[in-house]
Order: structure tokens, then C-alpha cells, then sequence
């Protein structure tokens, strides 16, 4: 019997003019509480910044990917296919190319962010005067195409060795 008296209670104190408007149900303290710890839950994000995100599903075109933002980012599967164990869960840094596009959707992408750091490390590589290893992936007209860092890169065929080189084919899939 108490039970009726309080549904009976609530639906008295309900305002029905107030469905379907745009109202604030929150005190002003509770709205500034509730948006701290909203606020909390999100990342800033700017636009052309590399950030580390987490696979959060996967699917035969497309990865979606969370970096904190108000929305899930998606990444074409084909940027990752260096990775074929790619899965859910899986820390993965992406640049930010735009925080939205026309349809609201975050757009980022791993490929841009792979290279960019590997031009950072190379450069690094250069200002300390590292030697550094490439892995040569095949041979071309005049030298061999080398991947250094994940970028390919042109070693001309006078610079692979002091003395001349006939057969270029014998460092294809080795380490240099």
C-alpha cells in the first residue's frame, strides 16, 4: 500500500508541460559538479598532435580507435597491415587529422603517425652521427630500397660498398 502511495506521489509532483523541452533539471552547483567531472573524463585534443589510443574494435575495412575525446576515432585497416595481429585492446598511437569532419566523426590516422616519428628518429639518427640499420626490401635500377625506420629509402648502388658491386641481389631481405 506505501508503494502506491509514492508512485502516486511522484506522478503528482511530475510536470507533464516539460516533456519534449528543453530544460535543467540541476541545480547550478550540481551542473558545475557533474560538468568537472565530465570534463575529467575527456582528453584535449588538438588537431595535427600524434596521441596514443586503444583499439576498441576492428573489422575487415576499418579500427576504431579511443584517445579519451568525446569520440571513438576510425583508422582504415589498411594502415595497419604491418600488423596483422592486430586486436582489441592493443596500444596504438595515431595523429589527429581533424577533431571532426562532416558527419561529426573523429578522423585520424596511423600511417601519418608512423612516419612522423620515423623522420624524428632518423633526423635524431643524423644529429648524433648513429649508424643506423635498414632492412633492404628489394633491388632497384641503380641501387637497392631499403626500410629504414618504416620509411623507404634509396641506397645507390655506389654507396653499399668501398669497392664496385656487380650483384646487387645478394642483400635483398638482409639487415644492413
Amino acid at each position: 500500500m506505501t508503494e502506491v502511495k509514492e508512485t502516486t506521489n511522484i506522478l503528482e509532483s511530475f510536470d507533464w508541460n516539460t516533456i519534449g523541452k528543453k530544460q535543467d533539471n540541476y541545480s547550478k552547483a550540481e551542473r558545475e559538479k557533474l560538468d568537472a567531472m565530465y570534463t575529467k573524463t575527456l582528453s584535449a585534443v588538438t588537431e595535427s598532435q600524434i596521441v596514443e589510443g586503444s583499439v576498441v574494435a576492428k573489422n575487415n575495412k576499418e579500427v576504431v580507435v579511443n584517445i579519451g575525446f568525446k569520440s571513438d576515432g576510425v583508422v582504415p585497416l589498411s594502415e595497419f597491415r604491418y600488423n596483422p595481429d592486430l586486436k582489441v585492446g592493443d596500444k596504438v598511437e595515431v595523429f589527429v587529422e581533424s577533431q571532426e569532419d562532416k558527419n561529426g566523426q573523429l578522423i585520424l590516422s596511423h600511417k601519418t603517425a608512423r612516419s612522423m616519428q620515423s623522420w624524428d628518429r632518423v633526423n635524431e639518427a643524423l644529429s648524433k652521427d648513429e649508424i643506423i640499420k635498414g632492412f633492404v626490401k628489394c633491388r632497384t635500377k641503380g641501387g637497392l630500397i631499403v626500410d629504414v625506420f618504416g620509411i623507404e629509402a634509396f641506397l645507390p648502388g655506389s654507396q653499399i660498398d668501398v669497392k664496385p658491386i656487380r650483384d646487387y641481389d645478394i642483400y635483398v631481405n638482409k639487415t644492413m
